[in-house]
C-alpha cells in the first residue's frame, strides 16, 4: 500500500537578498517551478502543495501541476518561521499523512531521486524527523566567542592531527525536510522524536540567498544535474 507524504513548499513573495527570487529564471525556469519539477518526478509522494502569499507564485504553481494554499500575510513576512506556514497548511490540507516533506526553492540542487530516496530512508529507519545534509570534511570551523576571540569550534587547532583522523561533521544542507505531522503539532518545530540524516553529496548544499550566489549555483546545476534532467523531459534547459 502506498504510504500517504505530501510535499509542502514553501514560497514568499518578499525576498530581500534576491527580489522576487522563486519567479526569477533558474536554469531555465522560475525558481519554485524547479522543486515543483522535482516533487513532480516522485514515485512515492501523494500530494504537492505550494503555500504562498504571493499570488504570482501561486499561479507558477498552477500551471507546473500543483496545489496551492494561500499563506495569510502576518506569517509571511521577513521574520516568519517556516513552522508557522506548515502549521497553517496542515489546518488547509490535514494532518493525517504518514509524513510531510518540506521544500524550500532556495535549494534547488537536488537528483531526480532524492525526495524518494529520502523517504525510503524514513520510512524503514522510522524517524520522526529528518532532514538532507552533507559531510564537512575539509572545513575548520571558527568562531568569535562573547570577547571578540577567535576559537576553533569542530576541531582542536593544538591538537590538529591528519584530516583523515577527523571524525567529519554533517551540515544540514536546506534541500529535504521530512517530518510525522503529529511531530511539527507537538514541538512547533520540524525537529522532533528519532531524527535522521538523508546524506547528499557536498555540492548540493549551495543555496540561493545572495545575488553572487545565483550565477555560481547556476554553474553547478548546469554541470551536475542539467543533463539528467534533460534526459527525464524536462523541457526548456
Amino acid at each position: 500500500m502506498k504510504n500517504n507524504i505530501d510535499i509542502i513548499i514553501l514560497a514568499r513573495g518578499g525576498s530581500k537578498g534576491i527580489p522576487k527570487k522563486n519567479v526569477k529564471t533558474f536554469c531555465g525556469h522560475p525558481l519554485v517551478a524547479w522543486s515543483i519539477i522535482q516533487s513532480k518526478l516522485s514515485k512515492k509522494v501523494s500530494k504537492v502543495y505550494v503555500s504562498s502569499d504571493s499570488e504570482e507564485i501561486l499561479k507558477i504553481a498552477k500551471d507546473y501541476g500543483a496545489l496551492t494554499i494561500k499563506r495569510p500575510d502576518n506569517i509571511s513576512g521577513d521574520h516568519a518561521k517556516s513552522e508557522e506556514a506548515i502549521l497553517h497548511a496542515l489546518t488547509v490540507i490535514g494532518d493525517k499523512q504518514d509524513g510531510i516533506i518540506m521544500l524550500e526553492p532556495t535549494a534547488p540542487l537536488r537528483m531526480h531521486d532524492d525526495i524518494d530516496k529520502c523517504i525510503d530512508l524514513f520510512l524503514k529507519e522510522n524517524w520522526d524527523s529528518g532532514f538532507s545534509g552533507a559531510y564537512l570534511a575539509d572545513f575548520l570551523i571558527w568562531k568569535k566567542n562573547n570577547n571578540e576571540i577567535l576559537e576553533s569550534i569542530n576541531y582542536d587547532y593544538k591538537n590538529q592531527g591528519p584530516r583523515q583522523l577527523r571524525k567529519p561533521d554533517i551540515v544540514e544542507n536546506g534541500a529535504i525536510y521530512i517530518f510525522k505531522p503529529e511531530i511539527m503539532k507537538k514541538q512547533l518545530n520540524r525537529f522532533g522524536g528519532k531524527i535522521g540524516v538523508y546524506f547528499m553529496n557536498f555540492w548540493q548544499s549551495f543555496e540561493l540567498d545572495e545575488p553572487g550566489d545565483w550565477r555560481f549555483v547556476s554553474l553547478v546545476f548546469d554541470n551536475y544535474l542539467k543533463k539528467s534532467y534533460k534526459e527525464l523531459g524536462v523541457n526548456n534547459l
